[in-house]
């Protein structure tokens, strides 16, 4: 059992909690808690990438089989609690962190089994790590086949992300583009429709027909979509509101759009 924060590997995992660059150099990301913990063990396309889980000691000894499992698959490190506590990114640590590889994705990986109605949302420089971790919740349960993201999009593998996507990360195929409007050409070259969320909009979201290949262009929550990306829609839609408001949270949008594709598909 380690007992001091001084720990060669408590260091290491304050690092990889606290700076992206660290991440994205061991090529790695952190998940917390039994619920995420447990899909992560489960889930036979995530074997072999968990490097390491890391229990409290009062965790360990209330979840003894479970410890003692993980134990003999050479999995675990045991952390005194105020290490634990010392080396979690939440208020309230749970006791359960593991250090996972992350999955290389691909655009067919994006397009699903039939591109030909594939379902996609295309992220424009999203900052917010609240909104980004929703999107990936919300996608997976309406039905999204992947997401596309600009390279100054926040970073799905920061820790709060990670816990806001309730395990979505783990199951959503995601890509990081430098060259968005050229991602968003290739899905136009599959036969993909692509709508632009737009207070421009020429029709209202609601009047489209989404049961074939789509994709939703999101932008930036302050600025909305950035010219040269917006320009790479082939129509533009917007959401029909009442009162003062201008404009929706870019999670609610999206969430709007997603589940009206999902509705028509349903029928």
């Amino acid at each position: 059992m380690i007992t001091s924060t001084a720990n060669a590997q408590v260091k290491e995992l304050v690092r990889l909690m606290k700076k992206s660059r660290a991440r994205d150099e061991a090529g790695v990301f952190l998940i917390e808690g039994p619920r995420m913990a447990g899909e992560l063990t489960a889930d036979p396309a995530w074997q072999g990438k968990i490097r390491k889980i890391y229990l409290s000691e009062s965790y360990a000894k209330k979840n003894a089989a479970e410890a003692e499992g993980l134990k003999r698959a050479g999995l675990t490190e045991i952390l005194a609690d105020p290490v634990f506590d010392h080396v979690s990114g939440t208020k309230t640590p749970q006791g359960i962190l593991a250090v996972v590889e992350r999955r290389d994705y691909r655009m067919p990986d994006i397009l699903g089994a039939e591109p030909a109605k594939a379902h996609v949302l295309v992220l424009d420089n999203l900052q917010d790590p609240g909104n980004l971790g929703t999107i990936f919740r919300t996608a997976e349960a309406a039905g999204v086949t992947g997401i596309i993201l600009s390279s100054d999009c926040v970073d799905i593998y920061n820790p709060k992300v990670v816990r806001s996507t309730m395990g979505a990360v783990l199951r959503m195929p995601f890509l990081y583009v430098e060259d968005l409007p050229g991602a968003i050409g290739e899905l136009k070259k599959e036969g993909i429709l692509v709508y632009a969320a737009h207070l421009a909009g020429e029709r209202a979201y609601d009047e489209e027909d989404y049961t074939t290949g789509c994709a939703f262009l999101i932008g930036n929550e302050g600025n909305g979509l950035r010219d040269e990306v917006a320009a790479c829609a082939d129509r533009r839609i917007l959401i029909p509101m009442c009162g003062r408001a201008e404009s929706l949270n870019a999670a609610v949008a999206a969430a709007v759009l997603m589940f009206e594709a999902g509705r028509q598909r349903r029928k």
